[in-house]
């Protein structure tokens, strides 16, 4: 039983505790004392001291109700009815950004795409918390049929995977107490070899942070090839054995070395410890959580979202890749789970992540990771400086060149792609460029090196406020 000023309605018949939004709007309707507008009309006193104090009060109850219970939402993101989290879109300068000087960005796309380094792209970018620029250029595809690009068009983001979902993952599985930074990986993975000094046989054994920093001494990649020819099969626990056993090339914490064997091996120890697959988890924790229904493994899996996956390159059968990831490793040897590359998302979904990560962690109500989570996460640790690498994430290492000059030298986190993806943040001018671009397509031979410094140099120089 509900009691309002001067009145009293029962709420049971909305269910379970729950309120819908018209339930809210029904309860606050009538929780007003309808005896106080009779005597307003009555007396005609509307500065009537009392009454007008009974007013405000049931409506600051009334206010409460609709927030609390949902009938109204205080954000500014905007969702489709089916759970997907978008960015309110503003003019550049509501965001304290120079409309002129931002749209040279589409100058720089064109060329690019006229000199056939890119077939097209996405670029969102996200400031104060909302899309102050998003724009599609060129095509989605080139062969077999040319189709322009979109806004909303999905893209594999090969090593952008190792933060949207891995990175995000893992730092989701420390803070549920699932690890500690300091644990040895053969805690996780039993035979997981420790670097082995080559002349004293001295073993030092490789930790959680030195695979989130890439400094674990592991090599950067190995073929699919050598691991079959070695283990027989094509499948993850031949991968994950062959990793085990292989030759470090550098003690831990000591060199960075950028590798693809890292997150792989991060994939299995979360994997080992929660009983789920990483795709499945990542899908759960993060993607879910914060309303990214564009954002998938294996997106074959989700029929819906099939048209809008931008292809990649052609194979030797004249086909392209569409909806398979194009790494490898992730491909052919674990199948599209994998937690190197794996993860096909849009613009509009990293924009969600962004505007969260520059939040700590929290967006349209929604806590993906904590807020102490994601400053530790995103920073570089004490005694890894020379590194430049954070919690999964580039701060300011030699693979950084989609940084370009102008963010802040050592907050901004972010990573780049093969496939020609990119996701920075700056959350010192709570900034983030999102640059979705397919360079494999139809081909593996375009280059974006150059144009991802040159977009993140015109963005942050549009800033003026």
């Amino acid at each position: 039983m509900w009691q309002g000023v001067g009145f009293h309605f029962n709420i049971s018949w909305c269910g379970s505790g729950f309120l819908s939004p018209f339930s809210c709007y029904f309860l606050c309707f009538f929780i007003i004392d309808w005896s106080f507008f009779s005597n307003l009309a009555t007396q005609r006193n509307l500065l009537n001291y009392c009454n007008m104090k009974r007013f405000f009060k049931a409506f600051a109850v009334c206010a409460a109700a609709l927030v609390v219970f949902g009938a109204c939402t205080p954000s500014n993101a905007a969702t489709d009815g089916k759970g997907t989290v978008r960015l309110e879109r503003v003019k550049p300068s509501q965001a304290g950004m120079d409309e002129t000087r931002l749209s040279r960005v589409d100058e720089v796309i064109n060329a690019s795409i006229e000199k056939k380094e890119i077939p097209g792209a996405v670029l969102a970018v996200v400031r104060n918390g909302k899309m102050a620029y998003i724009k599609a250029y060129g095509n989605k595809s080139v062969y077999p049929e040319v189709v322009p690009m979109t806004e909303d068009v999905i893209f594999d983001l090969a090593s952008c995977s190792k933060v949207v979902g891995t990175a995000m993952s893992m730092n989701h599985l420390m803070e549920s107490g699932g690890y500690r930074l300091t644990d040895r990986v053969d805690m996780y993975i039993p035979g997981f070899q420790p670097y082995v000094d080559p002349e004293t046989g001295k073993k030092i054994n490789i930790r959680m942070i030195d695979l989130l920093t890439h400094s674990s001494g592991l090599p950067s990649y190995v073929s699919p090839e050598v691991v079959i020819k070695d283990k027989g099969k094509d499948d993850p626990d031949s991968l994950m054995s062959y990793i085990c056993t292989m030759r470090r090339k550098h003690v831990p914490t000591t060199t960075f070395e950028y590798s693809c064997l890292n997150f792989i091996t991060l994939q299995n120890v979360l994997q080992n410890i929660t009983g789920m697959t990483l795709a499945e988890y990542a899908q759960k924790n993060i993607f879910d959580v914060l309303g990214m229904t564009s954002t998938t493994y294996m997106p074959k899996n989700k029929p819906e979202l099939m048209p809008r996956v931008a292809p990649t390159e052609k194979t030797g059968e004249g086909e392209c890749f569409l909806g398979e990831v194009h790494d490898p490793l992730a491909r052919v040897m674990n199948h599209g789970n994998s937690g190197n590359a794996g993860v096909f998302s849009c613009a509009e979904d990293l924009a969600v992540l962004a505007a969260a990560l520059m939040n700590g962690g929290n967006y349209n109500g929604r806590q993906v990771l904590g807020k102490q989570t994601v400053e530790t996460m995103t920073q570089v640790p004490a005694g890894f400086e020379h590194l430049g690498r954070s919690l999964g994430w580039d701060n300011y290492s030699d693979y950084n060149s989609n940084q370009g000059n102008l963010f802040h030298k050592t907050r901004t986190f972010g990573h780049t792609g093969y496939t020609g993806t990119s996701f920075i943040v700056d959350p010192v001018s709570k900034t983030a460029v999102i640059l979705l671009a397919h360079r494999v397509h139809p081909a593996d031979k375009g280059s974006v090196t150059r144009l991802r410094a040159l977009v993140a140099n015109i963005v942050a120089g549009s800033i003026v406020e």
